[in-house]
């Protein structure tokens, strides 16, 4: 796949994503929000893919939307910032929906749409110097990127009013402490322990890892009664199917599984 500020492939069953353009600190704008979506549509699509992982090259993992960019846009500014969150709003759709794991990878700052971004991912590692930050509202302007949905359920609500009306920086140790991130590695480490993530959920019973990424994010806004019949209808199908039936059989004769996929 041809893309101009991120690079992807495929193999092992993994999803391999990486943000290139640093000198640009990977900042978010039209080309990137339309290669995002792209990417993410191909994880959509491709069968052989059962997990993701994102990284990005340079010092900066995101630093949030491209002010240079938008500063050139004059008068036309909101008109392109409307058609680029089309694109880049619709790549977290797909990406929160998609039945696979994300697995991302951060180095330095995430700022911004940056930070936003992190919040719709799956499971985050993250490098002990990284740094995170909402800074919209230290520009004059609001919070995007799915953050008022994903950063609130995250971190809390008198948190993220903080994070948002404050733009407090958090360090990775505060990130983990507040549950914005899963881990946090040596900084030379990050691309290696995301990359040993993913491909462990790649190798593991799909179909089970996927619907219940599913379930755990329809259960969010779901009344009680509802989650349940959810999980009701779920799990009986995962026992229904070759890895379902594998894992209950590994489990009683004490052997490791040999999982399928499917």
């Amino acid at each position: 796949m041809k893309l101009d500020t991120l690079d992807y492939e495929a193999r092992d069953g993994v999803a391999h994503i990486r943000f290139t353009r640093p000198e640009g600190a990977n900042a978010v704008n039209p080309a990137f929000s339309r290669d995002l979506r792209s990417a993410m549509l191909e994880v959509e699509w491709d069968d052989a893919v059962k997990a993701v992982s994102i990284t990005a090259e340079g010092k900066v993992f995101c630093a949030g939307g491209d002010l240079k960019e938008f500063h050139a846009a004059g008068d036309g500014l909101p008109k392109l910032a409307s058609d680029m969150l089309t694109d880049f709003h619709g790549a977290i759709y797909k990406m929160n929906r998609v039945s696979k794991p994300v697995v991302a990878g951060v180095n330095g700052a995430a700022g911004g749409a940056g930070l936003s971004i992190v919040s719709a991912f799956d499971l985050v590692v993250c490098g002990e110097s990284a740094k995170f930050t909402m800074a919209y509202t230290r520009a004059g302007v609001t919070p995007d990127g799915t953050s008022t949905y994903f950063v609130a359920r995250h971190i809390g609500l008198r948190r993220m009013l903080d994070l948002t009306l404050t733009n407090r920086v958090l360090s990775a140790e505060e990130a983990e402490a507040w549950g914005l991130v899963n881990r946090v590695v040596p900084d030379d480490q990050v691309d290696q322990a995301t990359a040993e993530l993913a491909q462990s959920l790649a190798n593991g019973p799909a179909w089970a890892l996927g619907r219940a990424k599913n379930i755990v994010y329809a259960g969010l806004d779901s009344p009680l009664e509802q989650a349940g019949e959810l999980e009701g209808v779920t799990i009986a199908a995962a026992m229904g199917t070759e890895d379902g039936r594998e894992g209950i059989a590994a489990f009683v004769e004490k052997r490791k599984p040999e999982w399928k996929g499917r």
